[in-house]
């Protein structure tokens, strides 16, 4: 009797564990811009084939006297509205129109839940194509927003007129890096980061729990305790003082999953290409490749930004002395950024 009785209780709480593990590990169903009880739509919008929605913003000089079009990729928890990256001083200097857009998932951007670095691509081509860019635009990628230029450099790379990488976020799991390096330059995070991207690239369906549960530290940017460098906390103390780059809750809107979470099973998975594979996309020197990083980001090991530009002598590589992952917002970066890839300058 006893016996029996024990069965079923442990029976009973075997169940209700299994019903709150599943309860905490699915992740809830997205909170859609539009629909009945969801954020409203108060961005500029383009359907695409596939009748998802992007939100974009413009910036800089009207698109129809531009000399020069680019396509912006925010970094992780910000959005459309961060193309601000190009300031006002040299959009009309050198005649430059920016767009910017919330990536699938992120502001009033409908999640994609097959979302790939190969279909963001093709998405930055149906917007392009949508705005009227011509046949050719250059594309900047800030951060985790890096690795969409990494793809457009693989699947669209036929119409780019050139491309910017800022601090790009590595994929430490790309099978063109050695072993030891990439280790090395994964233990260099703190332990709590090396949980969360080990566990978005082996596990990406613990993704959301590990970042959303109690036991254990999550990701520290997430958190919004990241490991920041002297040069970083000094450039991110006055951007706060100007109310400049401060994440905005609105780009979680729809549900952290479909944006900061899937950008980390994205990012950190398996990708379909390894960029140290990529071929020169300009043989003619019809344009050019610029990565920028800092030799002092906490975030990224500049390690393996060397690494992947040794391997690619066709992009040209500017390694910053005493800046950290927010270098560009160091004063005259961005104009540089700008400069050097369209005029030439050093």
């Amino acid at each position: 009797m006893l016996s029996s009785l024990h069965r079923l209780i442990f029976g009973v709480v075997l169940i209700g564990f299994l019903a709150w593990a599943f309860q905490a590990i699915v992740p809830p169903p997205p909170n859609i811009c539009g629909a009945p009880n969801g954020p409203p739509i108060t961005a500029t919008r383009i359907k695409l084939r596939d009748g998802r929605h992007l939100a974009y913003a413009e910036h800089g000089v009207p698109k129809e006297r531009a000399k020069y079009k680019f396509v912006f990729f925010h970094g992780f928890g910000y959005g459309r509205n961060d193309g601000s990256f190009a300031t006002p001083e040299i959009t009309e200097e050198l005649g430059l129109y920016l767009v910017s857009f919330d990536r699938p998932g992120y502001g009033e951007s409908d999640p994609d839940p097959k979302r790939t670095l190969k279909s963001t691509a093709f998405d930055v081509e149906e917007l392009a194509d949508q705005l009227g860019l011509g046949s050719k635009f250059y594309v900047i990628g800030n951060s985790m927003g890096g690795q969409v230029v990494w793809a457009c450099l693989k699947f669209i790379s036929h119409r780019l007129a050139g491309a910017i990488l800022v601090a790009p976020v590595v994929n430490y799991w790309l099978p063109g890096f050695p072993n030891n390096l990439a280790k090395e330059a994964y233990y260099e995070q703190l332990p709590q980061d090396q949980w969360a991207v080990g566990v978005a690239h082996y596990t990406p369906w613990l993704t959301y729990w590990w970042n959303t549960q109690k036991w254990f530290p999550a990701s520290s940017v997430i958190a919004q305790k990241p490991k920041l460098s002297p040069p970083d906390v000094k450039i991110l103390t006055a951007l706060l003082a100007r109310h400049e780059r401060t994440p905005k809750k609105d780009v979680t809107q729809q549900g952290v999953y479909e944006s900061l979470v899937r950008d980390m099973m994205v990012g950190f998975g398996s990708w379909e290409f390894d960029p140290m594979d990529l071929a020169n996309p300009f043989l003619e020197n019809e344009g050019s490749v610029h990565l920028w990083h800092g030799n002092e980001d906490g975030l990224v090991p500049v390690t393996l930004q060397r690494y992947i530009a040794g391997r690619l002598p066709w992009i040209h590589y500017h390694e910053v002395p005493d800046a950290g992952h927010f270098l560009p917002y160091a004063d005259g970066m961005r104009e540089t950024i700008f400069k050097t890839l369209l005029l030439g300058e050093k």
